[in-house]
């Protein structure tokens, strides 16, 4: 139902089902963790008037799991990017995840999806610095003068050419 995916690391597809409406994936060494993206799978949707809170579950220094609402994911918005980076020292939420007895180990932090109602999950109040920037990122880029960018097709018109006369003559570069 649930997919997690953390750059650099293969797709989870495979949510340990912890109760009939919670779905845990652990986070091995979750401190190089910046963002983590939770998507539905597209396979099988929220029942009507249902959707997912995601919530990011870390050891605190006693081993006990802190858990922290980032967010949600519904029919409607089926996947999400979450920051984690900033929230390891932070105090826990309320949670879902409670009276779970989900094993852990030390390093190991946990992404939580709870199946909830629709209007509950309107009353709840992520933790702020969980959301990702919507601007694009196209937006972000600032030129430096140290570097020049070639226009795309300029590259495209060097690489035609180049195959034209590889073509011609399979040695030309050797002139």
């Amino acid at each position: 139902m649930f997919g997690c995916l953390v750059a650099g690391r293969l797709v989870q597809t495979a949510a340990q089902q912890v109760a009939e409406d919670k779905f845990v994936f652990d986070l091995p060494d979750y401190e190089s963790i910046n963002h983590v993206v939770v998507f539905m799978l597209g396979t099988i949707p929220f029942p009507e008037g249902m959707g997912g809170s995601v919530y990011f579950s870390y050891p605190d220094s006693n081993g006990m799991p802190v858990w922290q609402l980032l967010g949600f994911v519904t029919n409607g918005k089926p996947s999400a990017i979450f920051k984690i980076s900033g929230l390891k020292s932070g105090e826990g939420s309320q949670h879902p995840f409670g009276a779970m007895n989900i094993v852990r180990t030390p390093s190991v932090a946990q992404i939580g999806i709870s199946v909830e109602l629709l209007d509950s999950m309107a009353q709840q109040t992520p933790v702020g610095n969980a959301a990702v920037s919507s601007v694009d990122s196209f937006t972000q880029m600032t030129p430096s003068p140290s570097e020049m960018f070639i226009p795309a097709n300029v590259v495209l018109k060097w690489y035609e050419n180049f195959q034209r006369r590889l073509a011609q003559n399979p040695l030309f570069w050797k002139t």
